[in-house]
């Protein structure tokens, strides 16, 4: 069984920067897909980022490519999400996701069988 924790969110500036962390348990990270998912109040679950097991490959959603890096620390068995220029429309709760299907780097959260409780983002204007 893999535990995910997120830590980081809060409330920032328009502008701003900020940086999630998940700290996994039960399983190294050089084992999983870690991915990044956030839900908007009404939405549904929308795909951020993904990072390899080995942390070699990533992949971004268009809306953060440019403004967001997703990196790992198999040693702190960690996964951030360093995300820039932040917006009101980036306002939602984080989850951090963890895949044992090890194709590709899926963006759909049907792959992903382990899920951290989220973490809140709220933007200021």
């Amino acid at each position: 069984q893999v535990q995910l924790v997120e830590s980081g969110g809060g409330l920032v500036q328009a502008g701003d920067s900020l940086t999630l962390s998940c700290s996994a348990s039960g399983r190294s990270i050089r084992a999983l897909i870690m991915g990044w998912f956030r839900r908007a109040p009404g939405k549904e679950h929308e795909f951020v980022a993904a990072i390899t097991p080995g942390g070699g490959r990533t992949t971004y959603s268009d809306f953060v490519k440019g403004h967001a890096t997703i990196s790992s620390d198999s040693a702190k068995n960690t996964v951030y999400l360093r995300m820039n220029s932040l917006n009101p429309e980036d306002t939602a709760v984080y989850y951090c996701a963890a895949s044992n299907v090890l194709v590709g780097l899926p963006e759909d959260p049907k792959y992903y069988a382990y899920w951290g409780q989220g973490t809140q983002v709220t933007i200021s204007s």
